[in-house]
């Protein structure tokens, strides 16, 4: 259950209907199964990841999903008919370290004139000399084409010589602080009004925890891990991730999508550097600090009492501009001619 998949998927929704479309997310032949298997997961699994299971099920409700089922070996017979511009977007979906990515992130089952993507991005930095001969010719058939990073640009641009590509925010920021709050929800147990968030997907040291429960101590908060088992909030899901983001002391991350709330919420956040074997994700998270000027956020051992307070004082215009870029290019896409 990836929160930032969720929160990118629904963010891409809202900003085409505001556009005036009719919007369908077309699930993948791993989602398809997972419809399946929800009535045994509760005897598969401990109650409170079942319970998450279902908070996640709840906020997809907020999603619009297609009839359509699509896989490499499951293409619909009419679904290129059916729609008249397809997306394809935007965390990782062009990994080509990913086993699940195929021909379908590339959307070869449409006209290569409805083909787009929307801040997609590749996760790395390089493309294997192995599967270079094909990336470039699926990137070479897609329309039009957003990322979400300059290096995604570079490696189009290395791969096929195009010099069209637009490099755009993350989805999650094309939307309103306000817009978020409306699909926000308190978890039910929660009654902490001064509490530090922690979001970790990969490992923490106990030099780490240490520090953080010494700024707990000293702010007389509670820390909130959000990953605990053993706590009630491991139940939550996506909409009250964006309630405890918005509402913290403080948040300690090492994710991207934490940091990008914490951002939208003018929230005090820390930065931690991932310490096991999993993927880094300083590069993007470079990006995303240096855009807004807010770089001096990475943990160095300490988190100084400068660190408990956050100003941005060029956020709204920043993100003005990032708005607007992404308007322009969707307009393109969609053949929306400007007045």
């Amino acid at each position: 259950m990836n929160y930032g998949n969720r929160l990118q998927n629904y963010a891409t929704q809202r900003v085409f209907e505001k556009m005036g479309f009719e919007v369908e997310t077309i699930l993948n032949c791993l989602n398809y199964k997972a419809r399946f298997i929800k009535n045994i997961i509760k005897r598969l699994i401990p109650i409170k990841r079942f319970k998450r299971y279902n908070n996640f099920m709840k906020f997809n409700k907020k999603i619009k999903y297609s009839k359509h089922v699509i896989s490499d070996n499951r293409i619909p017979i009419d679904i290129n008919s059916e729609y008249d511009y397809f997306f394809t977007g935007s965390d990782q979906v062009w990994n080509p370290n990913f086993k699940r990515t195929s021909n379908i992130d590339f959307l070869e089952f449409a006209d290569e004139e409805k083909r787009n993507s929307i801040s997609a991005s590749f996760g790395v930095s390089t493309i294997p000399q192995s599967k270079q001969e094909y990336y470039k010719n699926m990137l070479m058939k897609i329309k039009n084409i957003s990322v979400r990073e300059e290096r995604g640009k570079e490696i189009i641009k290395e791969l096929t010589g195009r010099d069209d590509i637009s490099v755009l925010t993350d989805p999650t920021m094309l939307l309103e602080p306000d817009e978020w709050m409306q699909v926000e929800k308190k978890p039910i147990k929660h009654t902490s009004k001064k509490y530090i968030f922690t979001y970790f997907l990969g490992e923490l040291s106990n030099e780490r925890k240490e520090e953080i429960e010494r700024v707990a101590r000293e702010n007389e908060c509670e820390i909130i891990n959000f990953f605990d088992l053993k706590s009630s909030y491991y139940t939550c899901g996506p909409s009250e991730f964006i309630y405890l983001e918005r509402n913290a002391f403080l948040i300690c991350t090492d994710s991207f999508h934490s940091t990008v709330f914490s951002i939208l919420f003018d929230r005090p956040f820390v930065i931690f550097d991932r310490e096991d074997k999993s993927e880094k994700m300083n590069s993007r998270l470079d990006t995303l600090l240096k855009k807004f000027n807010v770089d001096n956020r990475w943990y160095k051992g300490k988190i100084t009492q400068e660190m408990l307070n956050f100003e941005c004082d060029k956020k709204d215009e920043i993100l003005k501009m990032e708005r607007e870029k992404a308007d322009r290019f969707l307009k393109k896409a969609l053949d929306i001619k400007e007045n």
